[in-house]
């Protein structure tokens, strides 16, 4: 099973949203996206990559598996 990198916050974002997230509100270094009644919350630290443990959490919060998140990974 491959692993998950630390990927950019922009990059997570973009794959977020092209699982139909949408991004309502900006509240200082946390871009809140929302999806139905889901809400997730994305850190943007410019410069910094989001950690895979963050990663995984993220995945596991949207619930999707970690072969589809590399795969919506490598379109974006």
């Amino acid at each position: 099973m491959p692993k998950i990198p630390p990927i950019s916050s922009e990059k997570m974002t973009k794959v977020l949203q092209k699982l139909g997230y949408v991004q309502i509100r900006q509240k200082g270094s946390h871009v809140i996206l929302k999806k139905d009644k889901k809400l997730v919350v994305v850190p943007i630290h410019r410069g910094k990559p989001l950690k895979r443990g963050l990663v995984r959490l993220i995945i596991k919060e949207v619930g999707i598996t970690r072969e589809e998140f590399l795969k919506l990974l490598e379109e974006v």
